[in-house]
């Protein structure tokens, strides 16, 4: 981390009512704090300057882009976080990936548990790991990868980078999972395209988008 060079860009606001601001994250900003001053500038310092009662309801990687909410009253973290443990949000990533996957559709089911020697790595576990389930679906077919689209079922740290790993598809320009050719890339190919929730002032469903640069 201590090469942490996060962009310079304005806050890119998708949406904001009395209770709840959602923002499209750019990559290689943290969503929260790291340990030391080197890391205190992240997603949420920068959303509060702008919206000074914004509370985190929950994270994405440093690497991965797209659509964080952020609850602007104690009230709504609460609801939100309970939509976010009870598995009542849904997430859509997009992804390229090393290869070409088969078959154009199917799940992931495979146990995660940190990988203590190599954190923040994760590792598939079968004996001790927590149960992680992740939905693909093939958009298309490209010259050596696929662009796939992720629907977690879970949410578990690296979940998605190791799954697609798991499969032999590691995703593009993934500093931790991929090697080679497949790690060669500007970035992580990883965005977080569309949040599904329950607005915490009435409980109506909402859908939250933001396009993926690549």
């Amino acid at each position: 981390m201590s090469d942490y060079c996060p962009p310079d860009t304005p806050l890119a606001v998708i949406h904001e009512d009395h209770e709840i601001l959602l923002v499209d994250k750019p990559a290689g900003l943290l969503s929260v704090p790291g340990k030391g001053e080197h890391l205190a500038d992240c997603l949420l310092t920068r959303v509060q300057a702008a919206f000074p009662t914004a509370l985190l309801v929950h994270r994405l990687d440093r690497d991965t882009s797209g659509v964080m909410v952020f609850a602007l009253t104690p009230h709504a973290q609460r609801h939100l976080g309970l939509q976010f443990e009870h598995r009542r949000t849904k997430k859509t990533y997009v992804a390229r990936v090393a290869g070409h996957l088969e078959p154009r559709k199917g799940t992931v089911d495979l146990p995660l548990i940190v990988d203590w020697p190599n954190r923040p790595k994760q590792m598939v576990d079968h004996e001790n790991g927590k149960p992680a389930q992740t939905d693909w679906r093939v958009q298309r077919y490209g010259e050596g990868e696929t662009r796939v689209r992720l629907m977690p079922r879970t949410g578990r740290s690296h979940q998605l980078r190791v799954h697609m790993l798991a499969l032999g598809h590691p995703i593009l320009g993934d500093p931790f999972y991929a090697e080679g050719e497949a790690r060669d890339h500007p970035r992580l190919m990883l965005h977080s395209e569309e949040l599904r929730l329950l607005h915490p002032d009435g409980g109506v469903g909402m859908s939250f988008k933001a396009p993926a640069p690549f």
